[in-house]
């Protein structure tokens, strides 16, 4: 019985053998990739936590250099914050905290760039978005129409359609384009919510053109009555 299973276990060990002789290189390779994918993993998560912490710590000095009104050391630190995080939304935040601060300051040059970096390099939709319409009211303080209307082309998400036609509706204002500005005031206003203050804006605008889609449509209060 016992040489039965000396027997037994020989031909286990031999039939290991030659499937390790003929798969081993395969498995040890498989192996090696499938931890060597999960040591990367592990180090992008570590990389990515790491920026953000660094990210999250220039983003506090840089609100603490804008909140001294320095136009010129906030864009330096901007500057610092793409170079060194761009990938991060600090950076797209802070594009947009600089823009508001130079505008601010009289330094419209300094609010299109940061606005521009914005509108071309942010991963996040939303904050494409908010930069295109705030770079749109620069061009059109600079009386930059064709240019501010290039920049609302395309980029702007649904969510901020709006306000892009509203955006638009003022340049064909400025620009004595009547009809084209009344169209797009028409459809800021059927787009924005019935409570919204910047619906009432839009609607005294329509008026100001001599349309009365403010009219045509039921306000809440009316419809209460």
């Amino acid at each position: 019985m016992a040489n039965q299973l000396d027997l037994e276990e020989q031909e286990q060990l031999d039939e290991l053998k030659h499937f390790w002789k003929q798969y081993g290189n395969l498995i040890t390779w498989v192996l090696i990739a499938a931890l060597g994918t999960f040591a990367a993993w592990n180090g992008y998560q570590y990389w990515q936590r790491s920026q953000s912490v660094q990210a999250a710590a220039l983003y506090d000095e840089l609100e603490r250099v804008v909140a001294t009104g320095d136009v010129a050391k906030s864009e330096r630190a901007f500057t610092e914050m793409k170079d060194r995080f761009a990938s991060t939304l600090y950076a797209q935040q802070a594009g947009l905290l600089v823009a508001k601060l130079a505008f601010g300051a009289g330094k419209p040059e300094i609010a299109q760039a940061a606005l521009r970096w914005v509108a071309e390099q942010a991963a996040d939709k939303g904050y494409v978005s908010v930069a295109k319409l705030r770079l749109a009211s620069v061009l059109i303080e600079a009386k930059s129409y064709d240019d501010a209307l290039k920049v609302l082309a395309d980029g702007v998400t649904e969510e901020f359609q709006a306000m892009a036609a509203d955006r638009r509706g003022d340049i064909y204002a400025l620009q004595g384009k009547t009809a084209e500005a009344k169209a797009e005031y028409e459809k800021a206003f059927k787009s924005m919510d019935e409570q919204s203050d910047y619906r009432r804006l839009v609607d005294v605008k329509l008026a100001a053109l001599g349309a009365k889609a403010g009219a045509s449509a039921p306000r809440a209060s009316e419809g209460s009555k």
